[in-house]
């Protein structure tokens, strides 16, 4: 008898633990007060502009896409390895750098088309290649500077089969191994 009492206490004190209050009382606002200001508002004095916390990035010029350094191909008309005088305003570039820095070194890669026998143009870019160097000798870089090389029609970088492409793979790539 004494479980059933206080299983019957147990139930009425959980009943009366969870019954709810009423919200039938009215919230109240609290009374709105004007406010005249004594002495006229003067807005914040402006801040300092804000400094950035970002380093600058000084890329070395022959990383920038900016610098006439960037441009690394010397290009030929068909058939031929004399250098255009476009071609000549990159290689005086790059020989000023080489010239200002003694342990820059570069590879001079000769290519040609498409067009013609895989000897004939290994021949051609050889004499490409060998054309740059001189030119870049003539301009006082010296010979442990450079080293020329023929790829001949092996890395063509213009993969069709017409004008533009061909264009594009009459050149010299001037690759620099160390800076």
């Amino acid at each position: 008898m004494t479980f059933k009492f206080l299983a019957t206490l147990f139930i009425a004190a959980t009943l009366a633990a969870c019954s709810s209050t009423k919200l039938d009382t009215p919230v109240v606002d609290a009374p709105v007060i004007p406010v005249t200001p004594s002495a006229p508002v003067t807005p914040p004095a402006e801040l300092p502009p804000a400094q950035s916390t970002v380093k600058s990035v000084v890329l070395h010029p022959l990383d920038d896409p900016q610098s006439v350094l960037a441009k690394r191909s010397v290009f030929f008309e068909y058939d031929s390895y004399e250098i255009a005088p476009e071609g000549r305003a990159l290689i005086e570039t790059h020989s000023k750098y080489l010239n200002s820095h003694a342990s820059a070194s570069v590879r001079l890669e000769g290519h040609a088309d498409e067009r013609g026998g895989r000897e004939y143009n290994l021949a051609l870019g050889q004499k490409r290649a060998d054309a740059v160097r001189q030119a870049m000798k003539l301009l006082g870089v010296t010979e442990r500077q450079m080293e020329s090389v023929s790829f001949g029609k092996e890395k063509p970088v213009g993969l069709g089969h017409d004008e533009d492409s061909w264009a594009k793979n009459r050149r010299v790539d001037v690759n620099y191994q160390t800076r």
